[in-house]
């Protein structure tokens, strides 16, 4: 008697996967709609709620083996909403509009990375390397841009408290800071997320972590550790992890470029 042959999923839409998608989805409305009404915390944390929902849903699919060309079409425009609209309307309407023109520009320039970055994600998938992603994910470059309007959005908040950050800044400035203080910082991280995206830089993808894999036991303890810290601290642990990763990348390139190793994703 032979073994049954495992049928291919037909194609059509899957409720699940698509259910995590359209979660994400809602994460970027949700942080244009919270901006809009001036509550930038709130937008952040719609922002990095969707990249919670876009990395599971990948996950979901797999396992449930309902894995479609619809889902993929899905998970790519849900991305462009969440990470790459989203973000960039949300740092306009947090601080770059003051800068008139340059502000609106920034943004722009942010939001067409991301659409490049994904389209060139979408084409170059069977070509470029599974350990490594070609430019800053648009997830990533997402959580730089919310993480830091999250972080001096605290400066003028009452529901939550930044006690080192205020004494800081208490510290080292003469005059109230304002809102307009932070437009040329918020201009400077939102064309450094939206350029880094459409750069060959490598970023490692963490692929090989994935849950059908035993790890070692110090990373899972690092896990826990990492998890208590973004509790204790969410906006600054958060901001500070995505900055680390984002100058990762530079580092690894330029390491590799010593070592006289390829830099190219593409294989």
């Amino acid at each position: 008697m032979t073994d049954p042959v495992q049928r291919k999923p037909a194609k059509g839409i899957y409720v699940l996967p698509n259910l995590f998608t359209l979660a994400a989805l809602f994460g970027g409305f949700y942080a244009v709609v919270m901006a809009m009404n001036e509550r930038f915390e709130m937008a952040a944390v719609g922002i990095f709620c969707s990249m919670v929902f876009d990395s599971l849903d990948g996950r979901v699919a797999r396992l449930t083996h309902t894995q479609s060309a619809f889902g993929e079409q899905m998970d790519s425009l849900a991305d462009m909403v969440s990470f790459g609209a989203a973000p960039a309307l949300v740092a306009y309407e947090w601080t770059l509009q003051p800068l008139g023109r340059w502000g609106w520009i920034a943004a722009f320039v942010y939001c067409a990375c991301a659409a490049l970055r994904l389209a060139r994600f979408n084409v170059n998938t069977a070509v470029v390397s599974k350990r490594d992603f070609q430019g800053l994910p648009s997830p990533a470059a997402a959580a730089l841009v919310a993480g830091f309007v999250w972080l001096t959005s605290q400066l003028f908040s009452h529901h939550y408290e930044v006690p080192w950050f205020r004494h800081v800044v208490a510290a080292f400035s003469k005059v109230p800071i304002t809102r307009a203080h932070l437009a040329w910082p918020m201009f400077a991280v939102t064309m450094f997320a939206g350029l880094t995206m459409v750069t060959n830089i490598p970023f490692y993808s963490f692929k090989e972590f994935s849950g059908n894999r035993s790890v070692p036991f110090t990373i899972l303890v690092l896990l826990v550790l990492g998890i208590a810290l973004i509790n204790i601290e969410p906006a600054t642990v958060l901001f500070a992890m995505f900055v680390v990763y984002a100058l990762s990348g530079y580092v690894l390139y330029a390491w590799r470029r010593a070592k006289g190793k390829p830099v190219s994703m593409v294989s």
